[in-house]
């Protein structure tokens, strides 16, 4: 399967203005981009890449005052396949954790796993372990939240989606997040492209999306609160704690956003 991906974004800045961009795939899909896999600027300024903690690509650049755009349309092979499910994947004992998932157990800007400890274990400490209690978490998120764009936030915390029972996927994806850290499960805040590859169309406008990965059976496994189903053509971007580690763009001063589309869909041959 070959997914178009992309994004037309404009900003505008009073100002020189410095900005980190994370807005290529994550380097574990580089095999499989076949066109595009460019950040695009206009007007034209030296890029600088890097990759950082979580091994993210990241861009760097001094925009000019005025308006800036970004922009790229990629194309990347994808096997087509659902997100993988494995009911069975057992829960580790945090002694027998890889040391490097014992960072996504932790508190975070966004989860505040300290808050909210005793509320997980009273509602899932009965579930199974494991894969299992990872579900029973969406589930529960998924039938908590009501989704509402109108709603967002970017300030949201976890506890706060809990509490005002509303949010977009990066407050499903935060709550489920906090609630797995809470249980002793490692967890981090993913993001990407998710088209409406073999579901009915959405209505909304295309945007990112935010996932989650839960580990458990000795793998990270991909979680959804948000539509709590397995999707096919997830296509990662960059993964950290929360959304605070993987923002898209970064600008370091006054900004104003007058342009933002994003497309995912899926193509033949000829897009190549």
């Amino acid at each position: 399967m070959l997914i178009r991906v992309g994004y037309d974004i404009i900003f505008d800045h009073p100002a020189p203005t410095p900005i980190i961009a994370m807005l290529y795939p994550h380097p574990s899909r580089a095999a499989s981009v076949r066109r595009g896999d460019h950040l695009l600027v206009e007007p034209a300024v030296a890029v600088s890449e890097y990759t950082d903690a979580y091994g993210n690509r990241c861009g760097r650049l001094l925009a000019p005052k005025g308006p800036i755009r970004f922009w790229n349309d990629a194309v990347i092979e994808d096997a087509g396949q659902l997100d993988e499910q494995n009911p069975a994947a057992p829960q580790h004992e945090i002694h027998d954790l890889p040391d490097e998932t014992l960072t996504f157990l932790m508190p975070s800007r966004y989860c505040e796993v300290d808050v909210m400890v005793n509320l997980a274990w009273e509602l899932f400490g009965s579930a199974p372990t494991g894969w299992l209690r990872v579900q029973a978490i969406c589930d529960f998120v998924h039938g908590h939240l009501r989704f509402d764009y109108l709603q967002a936030r970017k300030t949201r915390t976890a506890h706060e989606a809990y509490q005002e029972k509303v949010g977009v996927c990066r407050d499903f994806t935060h709550l489920a997040v906090t609630f797995c850290r809470c249980m002793n499960i490692p967890a981090r805040y993913c993001t990407g492209y998710l088209g409406d590859i073999g579901v009915p169309l959405a209505p909304d406008p295309m945007d990112f999306s935010a996932w989650f990965q839960a580990y458990v059976g000795g793998r990270w496994y991909t979680f959804d609160p948000r539509h709590n189903a397995s999707r096919i053509g997830r296509i990662l971007m960059a993964y950290g704690h929360d959304a605070a580690d993987v923002a898209l763009l970064t600008s370091f001063g006054p900004s104003r956003l007058d342009r933002f589309t994003v497309w995912t869909d899926e193509v033949g041959e000829n897009a190549l």
